[in-house]
């Protein structure tokens, strides 16, 4: 669990609550469903029109990553690997085939196959490399799910409040319907510009983060694997993959 994360948005949820409350305005005043309808459901129909829906989907599973990545630790992928190392070296990489479908990860399980079934060193690297390329450029299409929600947000904020705005001028005779309609005017625009800059771009950077993690890791793999490939000494393969640890 990446606390940063939870401190970052309570931190600033609370400093803008807080600025409110100091300037002498009402908290409940921040609070319009009507704009947040408006804000939010523009927001999210405009992600989904230019988003496939398995983009969409993905992205959206994604945001846990905020909290939760899901990226191992340096030191287990080490361990794993120097093991592998000593049984290959031990017993000939056929050994490793029984280690395969205990691996939880697809890309590791394919690493071992491709190193089981003897390909040339090159060969896998090339292979696995090309895995990689292709499961990076599919998870940064859906982080951009985000990103596009950040772009999208602060405009249909802008909408929200252009529609308060002429539901004041429709009720111009009527005074007590006024502070409403002005209320939803520039909540909507808060709501916009504080979603797009507290959540949806923090959060696709986030994710962008964690992508170049996860593949790291998987470059880490790829480097292990070829070294046992070539018949290195483990603990000459754990010494080289130290170096990707921080």
């Amino acid at each position: 669990m990446q606390m940063i994360s939870i401190a970052g948005l309570l931190i600033g949820f609370l400093s803008i609550v807080l600025g409110q409350v100091l300037e002498g305005g009402h908290i409940g005043s921040l609070v319009q469903p009507t704009a947040f309808l408006i804000v939010m459901g523009g927001t999210v129909g405009a992600v989904m029109v230019q988003s496939p829906w398995r983009t969409f989907k993905q992205g959206l599973q994604m945001a846990s990553w905020a909290f939760k990545p899901p990226v191992p630790r340096g030191e287990d992928i080490i361990a794993d690997v120097v093991s592998w190392g000593g049984v290959a070296r031990r017993e000939g990489l056929l050994a490793l085939e029984a280690r395969i479908d205990a691996q939880p990860d697809p890309f590791v399980r394919k690493g071992l196959q491709l190193l089981v079934d003897g390909l040339e060193p090159d060969r896998i690297r090339e292979v696995m490399e090309v895995e990689i390329s292709v499961w990076e450029a599919d998870m940064k299409q859906s982080a951009k799910v985000w990103e596009a929600a950040g772009g999208y947000a602060p405009t249909v904020g802008i909408l929200g409040a252009v529609l308060g705005l002429i539901h004041v001028m429709e009720n111009l005779s009527e005074p007590s319907k006024l502070g409403a309609g002005i209320a939803v005017a520039f909540v909507a625009t808060i709501y916009g510009v504080g979603s797009a800059n507290l959540i949806f771009l923090p959060l696709a950077k986030k994710l962008q983060t964690t992508i170049a993690q996860l593949v790291l890791v998987r470059e880490m793999v790829i480097d292990g694997l070829i070294g046992i490939a070539h018949g290195d000494n483990p603990r000459l393969i754990e010494s080289r993959l130290q170096s990707y640890v921080l």
